[in-house]
C-alpha cells in the first residue's frame, strides 16, 4: 500500500510547528501534515515555559529575535482575545539591585526604545515600591507590553484552526528516517510512512537530529539546558504582584531567576539554567546515554564548558541547594524566606551551540532543496510563534514552488 501523500510534512507539534501549519492551511491549498512524536501537542519547550508574552526588550535591534518578538507579541495578544485563550497584559519590572547594574539597565532601555516599546518607562526606587512593595532595587524599567498567557491553550487553538482548514495532525509519530525518492520525500515514522513533496523541520530539541536524517549539516548542535522552578506558597504570594526580573547577564541568552505570576494562578520563581543529561530530562536524575554521547562527542560542547565552567558550577550548586536558590531570589525580594517556596516544575531549553563553543543567540533557519529546517528557535519563539509561522510559510511558498492560493 502506498503511503499517504502530502504537499508538506511539518515535523514537530510545538507552537512553532503548529503556527506554521495554521498559516499554511489558512492561506494556501497545500495538503499539510504535522507529525508529533509525543502523545500530546506542546509536550516539551512549548508546554514547559514560564508562560510569558515577551515585549522585545532584550534583543539586539534588527535581529530576527527582535523583529519577530515585537510583531509576534501583538499578534499573540490579538489571537488570544479573538479565540478566547486566557492571557493578561500585566506588564513587568526589570530592576537593578545595585549601581553596578545601571549601565546594563541603560542598555536595556536603549534596546527597548530601538525595538519600539512605546510604553517603556524608567522608574525610581519609590516608584518600584509603589508597584512591587517588597522589591529592593536602585532603579528599574517598567515594561507594560509584557504579559502572561496559557501557551498550551494557544497550541490547542493553533491545532484546531489548522485542522479546521484541512490540515492533518498525527501524534505518536516519531520520525525515524527521511528518504529522498523520485521527486519527493518519504518520511518514516513510528506511525508508518508518509510521502511528501517538502519538509519543514520544527522539531525543537531534536531539530539538529532531524536535519541530520535529511543529510543536512546545520553547523550547530543542540545542547539541552534544564530550567528548574519553585513556587511561592499561597500564604506568601502577596510578596509578588506581577512579574519581577533582574538585569540579565549579557554574556548568556538566559534571563536569570525571576518571579512570574502565572495565568492559572500562583507565583513561579526561577528558572536556573543547568546542563541536562537528557534532551527530555526534566529531573536532576534524568539520563540518556545517547544524549550524553552526543554532548561529549561534540567539540563545541567542550569549548563552551571551558569558557563558562565557573558559571555552570554556580548554576549546578543552585540546582542542588535550595538555600542558594533562595539567596538568588532574595536579591530581588529580601523578605523571602527559605520556607516560602516549594519545588515546582522544570523545562528543558534547546540551546544551539556553534563548533567554537558560542551560544547561538538568534533564530537559525537552514533552507535546502525541498526543506526548511528551524534549527534554533529560542525564547521568544513562543511569543513570536505566529510571526515565525507566517515567515516560514512565506519561505515555503517561495522555495517549494507550490501552487498557493489564499483561502477565502
Amino acid at each position: 500500500m502506498s503511503p499517504e501523500k502530502f504537499d508538506i510534512v511539518i515535523v514537530g507539534g510545538g507552537l512553532v510547528g503548529l503556527a506554521t501549519a495554521m498559516a499554511l492551511t489558512q492561506q494556501s491549498t497545500a495538503r499539510v501534515l504535522v507529525v508529533e512524536a509525543e502523545t500530546e501537542l506542546a509536550a516539551h519547550q512549548s508546554g514547559h515555559n514560564s508562560g510569558v508574552i515577551h515585549s522585545g526588550l532584550y534583543y539586539k535591534p534588527g535581529s530576527l529575535k527582535a523583529r519577530n518578538c515585537v510583531a509576534g507579541r501583538e499578534l499573540m495578544y490579538a489571537f488570544c482575545a479573538e479565540h478566547g485563550v486566557a492571557y493578561d497584559r500585566c506588564g513587568k519590572l526589570v530592576v537593578a539591585i545595585n549601581s553596578s547594574q545601571l549601565p546594563a539597565l541603560d542598555e536595556l532601555e536603549r534596546r527597548g526604545a530601538a525595538n519600539g516599546l512605546a510604553g517603556l518607562c524608567r522608574v525610581t526606587p519609590e516608584q518600584i515600591r509603589e508597584r512591587e512593595p517588597h522589591v529592593s532595587a536602585v532603579a528599574g524599567l517598567e515594561v507594560p507590553e509584557t504579559g502572561i498567557v496559557d501557551y498550551k491553550g494557544v497550541a490547542r487553538e493553533y491545532a484546531r484552526l489548522a485542522q479546521q482548514a484541512g490540515g492533518t495532525i498525527e501524534k505518536q509519530a516519531r520520525v525515524v528516517a527521511v528518504q529522498q525518492r523520485g521527486d519527493g520525500l518519504t518520511i518514516e515514522t513510528t506511525r508508518g510512512e508518509f510521502a511528501c513533496g517538502n519538509l519543514i523541520n520544527c522539531a525543537g530539541l531534536q531539530s539538529d537530529r532531524v536535519a541530520q536524517m535529511c543529510g543536512v549539516e546545520t553547523g550547530v548542535r543542540i545542547i539541552p539546558f534544564r530550567g528548574e522552578y519553585y513556587q511561592l506558597i499561597p500564604s506568601r504570594e502577596s510578596l509578588v504582584r506581577d512579574l519581577i526580573y533582574p538585569v540579565p547577564d549579557a554574556r548568556f541568552p538566559f534571563l536569570g531567576v525571576h518571579f512570574t505570576r502565572m495565568i492559572q494562578g500562583g507565583i513561579e520563581a526561577g528558572p536556573n539554567a543547568v546542563l541536562a543529561l537528557a534532551r527530555h530530562g526534566y529531573t536532576r536524575t534524568s539520563f540518556s546515554p545517547r544524549d550524553v554521547a552526543s554532548l561529549v562527542g561534540y567539540g563545541g560542547f567542550w569549548r563552551m564548558a571551558a569558557r563558562y565552567w565557573r558559571t555552570g558550577c554556580g548554576e549546578l550548586y543552585r540546582s542542588w541547594s535550595r538555600r542558594a536558590f533562595v539567596r538568588a531570589l532574595q536579591m530581588l525580594v529580601p523578605e523571602l524566606r527559605y520556607d516560602d517556596i516549594v519545588p515546582a516544575g522544570a523545562g528543558v531549553r534547546a540551546q544551539a551551540v556553534a563548533p567554537n563553543g558560542t551560544l547561538v543567540d538568534d533564530f537559525v533557519i537552514a533552507e535546502r532543496e525541498r526543506m526548511i529546517h528551524v534549527v534554533n528557535a529560542p525564547s521568544p519563539a513562543a511569543t513570536a510563534s505566529i510571526s515565525i509561522g507566517r515567515t516560514i510559510a512565506e519561505l515555503a511558498v517561495r522555495n517549494f514552488s507550490l501552487s498557493m492560493q489564499r483561502r477565502l
